[in-house]
Order: C-alpha cells, then structure tokens, then sequence
C-alpha cells in the first residue's frame, strides 16, 4: 500500500518505530493519509469512503500509471470534467478527477 501510494500519488512513508499506523504525507502538499491495518470484522476491498485524488489531465495521469503498473477503467465525461476509476492493492475504490480543478479554476 505504502508502495502504491507512493509510486501513483507522490506520497513518501513516515511511521514511528514500533507503530503500526503509516503516515503518507504529498511531496507537493495537501491531505495526509493514514495506513493502519483493518479491525477483523473488516474485509478486505470493503469500504465506504473513495479517494478521489484530482489531476490536470485524466487521460495523461491515466496512461502514466498504466506504463508504473496501475489500471484505470475507462476515462468518464462529466459535467465539463472527466474522471476515472481503479482499485488499491486492498481493493479500495480510488479516482483520479479534474472536477476540482476545471470548476474551481
């Protein structure tokens, strides 16, 4: 997880000797994320939160994670903004979208 997030997302690992919880803070700012394993009960790809990270050009971040390993489904047109959806290596739901930024522009 460490690894994907790092490699697709421009994350870098920090986690306290002997903790079990990763902190994965952006290299070029915004929201931290924190890995921690899952309670039992919890199966894997059972989630009810989806990351959506926001990018410039869907089908240009889409084609760079293809050649470093990472699939996305088909590139959806929305409402002057184009998006498209994958899985983590646990099976979380994740997209990459450009809303945020051709609205808020």
């Amino acid at each position: 997880m460490v690894r994907f997030y790092g490699t697709h997302f421009g994350y870098r690992a920090c986690q306290i000797e002997g903790d079990r919880i990763v902190e994965l803070k952006p290299v070029s700012g915004g929201t931290h994320l924190l890995l921690h394993p899952a309670g039992k009960a919890v199966r894997e790809g059972q989630a009810a939160v989806k990351l959506v990270f926001d990018v410039a050009g869907v089908p240009a971040f889409c084609a760079q994670a293809l050649q470093q390993g990472l699939e996305f489904g088909a590139i959806h047109q929305a409402d002057g903004y184009q998006f498209a959806n994958a899985k983590d290596p646990s099976g979380n739901s994740i997209s990459v979208s450009s809303r945020a930024i051709v609205l808020h522009d």
